[in-house]
């Protein structure tokens, strides 16, 4: 089973940057493709990013595209999303997982197991 923990969320203004990481521990994360997603309040839980385990293939949502950078670190065990030009849309918990059922597409949170706590993302106007 892997444990994570997200960080490195916060308040900003519109425009400005954040990186948030998700460190786990338990299992090595090396084994799995990991994946952000968001939710905003009385919202569903969304799809932002995913990474394959090696790294070599990322898939963004597309109002993400362009702005945002899924990475990883194995040899950390620690998964980042780099978010630039934020906007207030945005604003949500962050969560992060790795991919235990692959019957799921990428983009559903079906397919994802044992999220971590979040961290909030609140960006002003």
């Amino acid at each position: 089973q892997v444990h994570v923990v997200e960080s490195g969320g916060g308040l900003v203004q519109a425009g400005v940057s954040l990186r948030l990481s998700c460190a786990a521990s338990g299992r090595a994360l090396s084994s799995y493709t990991m994946g952000w997603f968001r939710q905003a309040p009385g919202k569903e839980r969304d799809f932002v990013a995913a990474i394959t385990g090696s790294g070599g293939t990322t898939y963004y949502a597309d109002s993400v595209k362009g702005r945002f950078t899924i990475s990883r670190d194995n040899a950390k065990n620690t998964v980042y999303l780099q978010m630039n030009s934020l906007k207030p849309e945005d604003t949500a918990v962050y969560y992060c997982a790795p991919r235990y059922y692959s019957s799921y597409p990428i983009q559903s949170a079906s397919g994802f197991a044992y999220w971590g706590q979040g961290t909030q993302v609140t960006v002003s106007s």
